[in-house]
């Protein structure tokens, strides 16, 4: 049996691509330990699913940069310790590694140096996202160094995974060896995002136009645009709804545009939940919203989302970016300018408006989530890991 131990400085089971990959892992009979954090009461030792979670209590904090460098040293640390300790045991053939942040591929040093294979997961190209957060220059002290502790991640390990095109591209063109490096996409995981169509709405939502946005609420996200556009729609649609899961730092600013706007009786805050409840929840909705402004990283980075909605043959709106169209013309998904409410809201009651078009546009998107269905690429990934321990015998 193949021993793997992860490492992901993010709760599980809540981080979607972790669990996603540990649980096709766990299924094609290989043994997966996931080391991570814990802020919501979790136990320190659980198995989930058939895989083994080890957490630390760590609170996530957002007060600058020094919070930031206290939070990735200690998880650093803990890890570098717990995986030594784990690896005395269980030998591991291989470390997973995902980032951020990316220098936690060498809390696998010693495992590596008793013949662990090291896979670095790179979810998103730190350099951008940092940027995105603080508004950083490209060639400020920071960001150079992202990208050289970046170049030196992608060194020490053995294989690069990475989730979409644009991504593995950027990667490539800033020194990582194309063969070393391979794209898992972020696909929904079938068992949990089932293709139920459309279902019988709840009680509270039976006569709305039902719109949904579910995922981090950070300014990059544009959620404040997309409460803009509901605004501008509120008496052009009829008993429009827009309901919103998650959380994040940019909540206090939305919640502040839903009151300037007069649209809490038309928006509903969820906060955040399991996904599990977003996948029952989006066969109710009609319409899916990806509002994201356009940043360094925006502009590279494909939603998950995306497919989450398709799955379910529901149509999306996103924002006209490189790492979207890389996989969707503008036949087979409804684009809108990002950061433009007035475009968002016209593409919004296009959708709303357009039956023909719409029922057309969700039927090539779906066909474009079919060719990179999660079935797919958990079957490449376990290839991948089989062929990285083969080659080590």
């Amino acid at each position: 049996m193949i021993k793997i131990a992860m490492v992901v400085l993010s709760s599980y089971p809540i981080d979607v691509r972790v669990r996603r990959e540990a649980e096709a892992l766990t299924n094609a009979g290989m043994s997966v330990d996931v080391l991570c954090r814990t802020s919501r009461g979790e136990l320190k030792k659980e198995n989930v699913n058939g895989v083994q979670a080890y957490r630390v209590k760590l609170k996530r904090k957002r007060a600058g940069k020094l919070s930031y460098i206290w939070e990735y040293g200690y998880f650093f640390l803990w890890t570098f310790l717990k995986l030594t300790l784990l690896n005395f045991k269980n030998r591991y053939d291989v470390v997973h590694v995902h980032n951020m942040p990316d220098f936690l591929v060498f809390t696998a040093l010693l495992p590596k140096l008793f013949g662990a294979k090291v896979i670095l997961d790179l979810h998103d190209p730190m350099p951008e996202l940092f940027a995105s957060m603080v508004n950083a220059e490209k060639e400020s002290f920071v960001s150079k160094a992202l990208r050289f502790n970046e170049k030196i991640s992608i060194k020490f390990a053995d294989l690069v995974l990475t989730p979409n095109l644009a991504f593995k591209d950027l990667f490539v063109s800033r020194g990582c060896p194309e063969p070393k490096i391979h794209i898992i996409m972020n696909s929904p995981d079938e068992n949990i995002f089932k293709t139920n169509g459309s279902v019988p709405k709840d009680d509270k939502y039976k006569d709305k136009f039902l719109l949904m946005y579910h995922g981090a609420v950070v300014e990059r996200h544009g959620l404040d645009v997309a409460v803009k556009a509901v605004a501008e729609l509120r008496n052009r649609i009829p008993n429009l709804h827009m309901v919103i899961y998650g959380e994040g730092n940019f909540i206090s600013k939305v919640k502040d545009v839903i009151a300037e706007k007069k649209v809490d009786d038309i928006i509903e805050l969820k906060g955040m939940v399991l996904v599990d409840e977003i996948a029952k929840f989006i066969p109710q909705i009609d319409l899916g919203i990806i509002p994201n402004r356009i940043n360094s990283f925006t502009q590279l980075n494909f939603p998950v989302r995306i497919f989450e909605y398709l799955i379910n043959k529901k149509p999306v709106i996103v924002p006209r970016t490189k790492g979207i169209k890389d996989y969707f013309d503008s036949e087979s998904i409804y684009y809108f300018e990002p950061g433009n409410e007035e475009d968002l809201a016209e593409t919004i009651y296009r959708a709303y408006a357009e039956t023909g078009e719409r029922e057309e546009i969700v039927s090539k998107a779906y066909k474009v989530y079919i060719e990179h269905k999660w079935e797919y690429q958990k079957k490449k990934l376990v290839e991948l890991i089989n062929n990285l321990v083969s080659n080590n015998k």
